[in-house]
């Protein structure tokens, strides 16, 4: 019968429902001449994927995990505490390789990315890690570490292609975010911000 196939305490996991996660954003003129790139590639791409709003693009430096049902509290405030700990002065960014995160012959993320101009982003990713530690978020027991790459994403579901160099993409990073992202909605809240301001003397 098929009730004997059910097994109690083996229930599928609750579907997560909101991201946590820190993050840059572009000025909003950088936003939308990104956003432009995305369309005029999609176009080209002649694909089903959608570029992404301006409002959405960003570059992840640290995902902080997908959780059911909100965001569980603690989490969010050690999250905070780490962030106002930071000390950096503000750098400029720069992105100059289109390139596809997507696997062949499956679609994925067509993406952003740099090499000398994205140091700055590295320097803040390890400093928002130590500082994580520290706030006791750090990798999971067993979990396999994935090395950091900057990029913004452009638009999802496009064919794979060969990493191809773009006019220079760039804007001058003065604050960091820590963002809400509202799992399938498309929605990204911004919870708080903190400014780069340089290193105490």
């Amino acid at each position: 019968m098929p009730e004997q196939l059910w097994l109690p305490g083996l229930e599928a996991p609750p579907t997560p429902t909101d991201g946590l996660f820190f993050a840059v954003l572009p000025d909003s003129n950088t936003a939308a001449g990104i956003a432009k790139l995305a369309q005029r590639l999609c176009g080209e791409a002649r694909a089903r994927g959608k570029p992404l709003a301006p409002g959405r693009l960003h570059v992840t430096l640290r995902h902080l995990g997908n959780f059911a049902g909100g965001l569980p509290q603690a989490h969010v405030q050690a999250a905070m505490q780490a962030a106002a700990s930071i000390r950096m002065a503000p750098f400029t960014v720069e992105f100059d390789t289109v390139a596809s995160f997507a696997s062949k012959p499956r679609p994925g993320p067509l993406v952003l990315t740099g090499s000398d101009g994205v140091v700055g982003l590295h320097t803040l990713h390890d400093a928002l890690q130590g500082a994580l530690r520290d706030c006791g978020i750090g990798s999971r027991p067993g979990s396999t570490a994935v090395a950091f790459t900057p990029h913004v994403t452009l638009a999802y579901g496009l064919p794979w292609v060969a990493a191809s160099p773009v006019e220079p993409v760039g804007w001058n990073v003065r604050e960091f975010a820590l963002i809400h992202s509202l799992l399938g909605r498309t929605r990204h809240l911004v919870l708080a911000r903190w400014p780069l301001e340089g290193a105490e003397p």
